[in-house]
C-alpha cells in the first residue's frame, strides 16, 4: 500500500509540472500570434511561424500528451472516477484541449496567410486559460462535489 501511495504522489508532480509547461505556452503562443500578425508582410514573419513551429513541437504538444497520461493515472491510482469534481474538472481539461487544437489550428492559418481575427482579439482569447485553469484549481483544492 505504500508504494502505491509512493507512486501517486510522484504522478501528481508530474501532473503538475506539466501542466505547468502547458499552461506556459498556452500563455505565450497568443502572444506570438499577435507578434506574428503584426510582422505579416516583413522578413520577421517567418521567424514567428519558426518559434510558433517549435513552442508547439517541444512545450505545448509533448505537454497536453503527459498532462492527460499523467491526470488519467491519477484518477485510476486515486480511484476518482466517481467524483463529481473529477467530471467537470474533465470537461474543462476538455475545453481547454479544443482551446489548444484551435490555437495550433490558427497559428497554421496566420503562417498561410489566411488568419481572421485581429491582434486586440487575440489578446482577449489569451485571457481563457487562465480563467480555465483557475476553476479547475478551484476543483481539484476545493473539490465541491
Amino acid at each position: 500500500m505504500e508504494f502505491l501511495a509512493s507512486i501517486y504522489l510522484w504522478l501528481k508532480a508530474a501532473h503538475v509540472i506539466f501542466v505547468i509547461f502547458w499552461m506556459a505556452g498556452l500563455f505565450i503562443l497568443p502572444r506570438y500570434l499577435v507578434h506574428h500578425q503584426e510582422a505579416l508582410g516583413t522578413p520577421e514573419a517567418a521567424k514567428w511561424v519558426e518559434r510558433e513551429g517549435k513552442l508547439r513541437r517541444i512545450i505545448l504538444t509533448p505537454s497536453l500528451v503527459l498532462v492527460w497520461v499523467f491526470g488519467l493515472a491519477i484518477a485510476t491510482v486515486g480511484q476518482h472516477w466517481q467524483e463529481g469534481w473529477l467530471h467537470a474538472k474533465l470537461l474543462l481539461v476538455l475545453l481547454l484541449t479544443g482551446y489548444h487544437g484551435w490555437m495550433v489550428g490558427y497559428a497554421r492559418k496566420l503562417a498561410a496567410g489566411t488568419a481572421t481575427l485581429t491582434s486586440k482579439q487575440l489578446r482577449m482569447v489569451n485571457e481563457l486559460p487562465a480563467l480555465f485553469v483557475a476553476l479547475i484549481v478551484i476543483l481539484v483544492v476545493v473539490k465541491p462535489f
